[in-house]
């Protein structure tokens, strides 16, 4: 029985496709596969939300559930407030993943935004969560210039609370990448004080659904059920003169 808090060092950085992933890879394990979205927000009735897209990418065998949604693109309290709904608070998070758990092997909770957004008026955020169920915490990151302060503040905010950090995975390597990019192989795992578990290439969640769970396993690392080989793929971009 596992449950991971799936966090990010911000918005829009892959935190769905990678959550896709790392079902996708469990269940091919032969893993029954929870996600959790605690809170949808961005979202009108009726359309898809993030646990519907990671069950449309990985399988319609992923077990998708939604604690709330708010229709304004905000931080979670901040659209409840405005919305007039009530906020999700820590422990209806730990209740809802605690009960998942109890029937599935694995259940993945995505966060909304970074790991210290807040979920209430109160202040509680994603790790409130993280620390009532006791579960490691898998960050997810961008490439290039600019990451590798936002995972080190994510890394030391998970360390004053007694949190485990899995892992790391780079949420849309370019097809391209640059010389920052190319460095941040090298680099990351240190700022997060963690193994770097994957990389997801770039438009991975615009893949036909049968083509993104064959390649999942390519995309991340053995701990998450993969074949992803950390050295070898910094080796392949390692910058001249490292």
């Amino acid at each position: 029985m596992a449950i991971v808090i799936v966090s990010g060092t911000g918005t829009e950085i892959g935190k769905t496709v990678v959550t896709a992933a790392v079902a996708a890879t469990s269940m091919a394990a032969g893993l029954s596969v929870a996600v959790l979205k605690p809170a949808q927000t961005g979202v009108g009735a009726g359309e898809p939300g993030d646990a519907a897209e990671v069950a449309r990418l990985a399988g319609d065998g992923v077990t998708a559930v939604e604690l709330a949604r708010y229709p304004e693109p905000l931080a979670p309290a901040t659209a409840a407030r405005r919305s007039g709904l009530p906020a999700v608070r820590p422990a209806d998070i730990a209740e809802a993943a605690a009960k998942l758990s109890a029937v599935h092997d694995v259940v993945l909770v995505e966060g909304a935004g970074g790991l210290l957004v807040r979920f209430d008026e109160e202040g509680a955020t994603l790790a409130d969560a993280a620390r009532l169920l006791h579960a490691g915490v898998l960050l997810v990151a961008p490439a290039g210039l600019g990451t590798l302060n936002s995972v080190a503040l994510t890394a030391e905010a998970l360390a004053a609370r007694d949190l485990a950090c899995l892992g790391l995975v780079i949420g849309s390597w370019p097809e391209a990448p640059d010389l920052a990019a190319r460095c941040n192989l090298a680099d990351l795992p240190g700022a997060a004080d963690a193994p770097l578990l994957g990389a997801i290439p770039a438009g991975a969640g615009s893949l036909e659904p049968p083509l993104f769970r064959a390649a999942a396993g390519e995309w991340l690392a053995p701990q998450l059920g993969g074949t992803w080989d950390a050295a070898a793929f910094a080796g392949r971009f390692s910058p001249s003169g490292d």
